[in-house]
């Protein structure tokens, strides 16, 4: 394929998958808003005003970030995974496979689908933060960038678990057990420096604590990680994971009947 015929594909498989959460936005976006608005009431304005300030800011600025961060990777994730499974299981997939379309073009469509997608549910519940609290953005960079990031990696993971899913259950799996935990865990309603020496040790090795924090620095301007580290990391994670999945779509496993 010349480079006008590869962008073409690009564009329609994107094109696609943005009509597609947007086609069923009731579904797609309003509820993980109305989610995050319980947290901002609840946890924000209800508890939050008992628990006072953390890391030099009230407790509803000190969650806000980690809450829009929750909601950008959760749903990244969430768009691809479903999406893919649903063209594998109907096979829809395999005509995209033998197609003269290459593989990182496919990839890339699903990705910048789940990213549309996160950062639209982002931006959404950004805006209704701002009923309940004031944000100033510290640095827009690191900001714009992590977010940007996060969104990719958790786009691509998503892929990887819909590339293995034998059935609908399984693309349940991975949130319910793996991403749930890590995110409640990673930093996104206390700071670490809460916790002993031992579990602030423990909590480093949380990936998604390094995200939270490194948006909550763009944000807020405090961190408990150091904000190259978390680049880096997400930075390699990226690269690899995506990587592997050209490699899933290459060799075509479990992915052709």
């Amino acid at each position: 394929m010349n480079p006008r015929e590869q962008w073409i594909s690009f564009l329609t498989i994107l094109r696609r998958e943005i009509h597609r959460f947007m086609r069923i936005w009731v579904q797609t976006l309003v509820p993980p808003v109305i989610t995050m608005a319980l947290y901002f009431i609840i946890f924000g304005s209800l508890i939050g005003s008992r628990i006072g300030t953390m890391s030099g800011f009230s407790y509803m600025e000190f969650v806000v970030p980690g809450l829009i961060m929750m909601a950008v990777l959760t749903n990244s994730y969430s768009n691809v995974v479903s999406s893919f499974y649903s063209a594998k299981f109907q096979h829809s997939v395999e005509e995209l496979l033998v197609s003269p379309t290459p593989n990182y073009i496919i990839l890339l469509g699903y990705v910048l689908g789940g990213v549309a997608r996160g950062l639209a549910v982002g931006f959404i519940v950004t805006m209704i933060s701002m009923l309940f609290t004031r944000l100033q953005v510290h640095h827009i960079g690191v900001t714009v960038a992590i977010v940007i990031m996060t969104s990719v990696l958790f786009s691509l993971m998503g892929f990887v678990n819909a590339v293995y899913a034998n059935s609908f259950d399984d693309i349940s799996i991975v949130p319910t057990f793996v991403l749930t935990p890590l995110t409640y865990l990673g930093g996104v309603f206390y700071s670490i420096s809460m916790l002993p020496e031992f579990w602030q040790g423990v909590s480093q090795l949380n990936p998604i604590l390094y995200m939270v924090n490194a948006f909550r620095y763009g944000i807020l301007g405090v961190s408990d990680i150091h904000i190259g580290n978390a680049f880096a990391g997400v930075g390699v994670f990226i690269v690899v994971l995506f990587a592997y999945c050209l490699h899933l779509l290459r060799t075509g496993k479990r992915l052709r009947a």
